[in-house]
């Protein structure tokens, strides 16, 4: 039901640089006597409003003034984040791996975490992991957290259940004051207990992933999580009453057979269920199991709840037989596809309606004209599924009332007059 989500992006700017700009005619020089920290503040600003290739020249400036180790690494880390986003990654991930070379604490986890997801992305895992592994010893819980996640991911990847298991707990797991977490920390539990879920579900682990997501909703009430714990729910649901309709296949075992209104009931939720996940093909097969069980009751339940929400036809209310067009209605029902029916109807109608109204319009009063116009309207559905049976509708209906005589040409209404 759910994919299994990739890494997140790259850290850039929401939106995407302009593909030209038009104040990079020149070489930007630092006034006189202005500093590395000043030169990272205007740097920052440039990128900000997408002036990106006069920020890289900025941020190198800042670094070749050979400043303090920690504006030294904010400079490297700023130009990593500029170059990645000028889609120059080597130039990227050499800055990000000097920032975080200069050993600062504040810069230099953000660059160890910007250098790793540039590396996952472009499936370097193994170098990925050595820096995710890096990032465990320079920074505090938040981006020991971060670190956790990308290597849980990497073990995974690698077929590590055991030790993906020992990373999703550590990312999972706040600090004991959950008082005292931070955005980041926050963050990185909702993202990781979301790509855990996700996984988990894709595995068909509903329960496990119901756990997973807990952990996310116990640090921040997020909609996506809460999506997941009812996808985890739903099929939760979907085994507990496809083992109603199928004991044996459900449960392993044999068992007491449900009555035939317990049966039914189970079928049409099931049906509903599988639908409701995306699944319309499986909906019908349990449609089609309900309606040819071999007990005449259980079926009869069956096609009642099938068909409870039809409009009672003309036979029905006390005709003979069977409406033609009860059959696709069924089938409509049993495949989820009744919007896709109901348009088909839709577009007939119009197209019939179109047909007959221009004469009106128009006054049109020649009687081959107007013979044309009734010809071409009634051969409109007859290229749908269902068009043949309108016809051979009418010309049953017809042959009643001639008291049994059918008088009307062979190929019909495609070919012949009447």
């Amino acid at each position: 039901m759910t994919t299994t989500s990739g890494p997140p992006a790259r850290p850039g700017p929401a939106d995407p640089p302009p593909a030209t700009d038009p104040a990079d005619t020149g070489e930007p020089t630092a006034p006189i006597g202005q500093g590395a920290s000043e030169l990272c503040d205007q740097a920052q600003d440039l990128a900000q409003n997408g002036h990106l290739k006069r920020a890289a020249k900025l941020y190198q400036q800042a670094v070749a003034a050979n400043p303090h180790p920690r504006v030294q690494a904010r400079a490297l880390l700023g130009l990593a984040v500029v170059e990645d986003q000028r889609g120059d990654l080597p130039a990227a991930r050499e800055a990000a791996r000097r920032a975080l070379a200069t050993g600062d604490s504040r810069y230099g986890p953000r660059a160890a975490y910007h250098l790793a997801l540039s590396l996952e992305q472009d499936a370097e895992h193994s170098e990925a992991e050595r820096v995710w592994r890096r990032l465990l010893d320079l920074g505090g819980p938040a981006y020991a957290a971060v670190a956790h996640h990308g290597l849980a991911r990497a073990a995974e990847a690698r077929g590590d259940t055991d030790g993906a298991e020992e990373h999703w707990e550590a990312a999972l797991t706040p600090p004991s004051d959950a008082g005292e977490i931070s955005r980041l920390h926050a963050t990185t539990v909702v993202d990781a207990s979301r790509d855990l879920a996700e996984r988990l579900l894709g595995r068909g682990l509903p329960g496990a992933a119901v756990a997973a997501v807990e952990r996310g909703l116990s640090v921040a009430d997020d909609p996506g999580l809460r999506m997941l714990r009812a996808a985890a729910h739903l099929e939760h649901a979907v085994a507990d009453v496809g083992a109603v309709v199928d004991p044996v296949e459900g449960t392993g075992e044999g068992g007491n057979a449900p009555a035939p209104g317990t049966f039914a009931a189970a079928v049409e939720l099931l049906a509903g269920l599988l639908a409701l996940r995306g699944d319309p093909v499986a909906a019908e097969r349990v449609w089609r199991r309900g309606l040819e069980d071999r007990d005449p009751d259980t079926a009869g339940e069956v096609r009642w709840r099938l068909r409870r929400g039809f409009a009672p036809s003309e036979e029905e209310d006390g005709g003979a037989g069977t409406a033609w067009w009860e059959p696709y209605l069924e089938e409509a029902a049993a495949t989820a596809s009744a919007p896709a029916l109901a348009g088909e109807l839709f577009a007939v109608v119009t197209q019939m309606h179109a047909l007959l109204a221009l004469p009106v319009v128009e006054g049109e009063t020649r009687p081959a004209a107007l013979r044309a116009v009734m010809e071409q309207a009634l051969r409109t559905p007859s290229e749908l599924v269902w068009g043949p049976d309108v016809h051979a509708d009418f010309r049953r209906r017809l042959g009643e009332a001639m008291g049994g005589r059918d008088v009307l040409p062979e190929g019909w209404p495609e070919h012949g007059q009447g």
